[in-house]
């Protein structure tokens, strides 16, 4: 049961795993054991992809993160398979190790230390994984969600308020936004509107992208279904 939970741990990197060991509960006798855990070695792809994003970067300053992962999987596509053999051979090399690794590391583990692990591990599974979610869709460059009129005005006037608590100035500039006449709250359905727009054809470019780069874990439900189907437009 241990090996179907200790897989997560390992694999998060180095900050996400510190943030875990400072909020989980995990027995002193065996938390530098849990610190020594080994990352799950990057596949060939990843090992490309990393070692060619700061090349791609430097070359392409002003593009976005999503751009160059769309070009370095182009390239990655267009590798002879004797040159990916070597990512892929330097892949296995690390996977067998790591292996050896965790085991020697398991079996150091008492029954009641592998129960106290495996019970803060499925308490924080997903809200782990939601995180490194998060930050991949970041790294990836997906669009920032359409912002309600309700929150651009909150925005544009949080600024303007310097006095008070944060909780003062909400509660001011809520109280404000409830005496704004319809027509100048119009202003702002106007400009969530225009968000709306921005975030809809952002999206489509990005999902395209995505669709490019065999990345469609990524795309929404509907896209996904279009996409089977062959429909372009949506």
């Amino acid at each position: 049961m241990l090996s179907s939970t200790l897989p997560f741990l390992t694999g998060i990197d180095e900050a996400l795993r510190v943030q875990f060991c400072s909020f989980a509960y995990v027995p002193r006798c065996f938390s530098s054991t849990v610190n020594s855990y080994p990352k799950k070695p990057l596949t060939s792809y990843v090992r490309f992809s990393k070692e060619q994003l700061p090349i791609f970067k430097a070359q392409n300053p002003d593009a976005k993160n999503s751009e160059l992962i769309r070009k370095i999987a182009q390239l990655w596509r267009e590798l002879p398979d004797s040159e990916k053999k070597i990512y892929e051979d330097a892949y296995r090399a690390d996977w067998q190790a790591y292996k050896e690794e965790i085991n020697r590391i398991q079996e150091q583990l008492t029954p009641s230390q592998i129960v106290s692990l495996e019970k803060e591990i499925q308490q924080k599974r997903l809200k782990k994984k939601a995180l490194i979610k998060k930050r991949e869709l970041t790294m990836l460059g997906k669009p920032k969600r359409p912002r309600s009129a309700y929150n651009i005005y909150i925005a544009e006037r949080f600024q303007e308020h310097k006095d008070g608590t944060s909780q003062v100035k909400l509660k001011t500039i809520n109280e404000n936004w409830k005496n704004l006449s319809s027509s100048q709250k119009q202003v702002y359905i106007q400009l969530a509107n225009d968000d709306k727009i921005r975030y809809y054809n952002e999206m489509k470019s990005w999902e395209e992208q995505m669709l490019e780069v065999g990345r469609n874990d990524l795309l929404r439900r509907t896209v996904k279904h279009q996409a089977k189907n062959g429909i372009e437009e949506y």
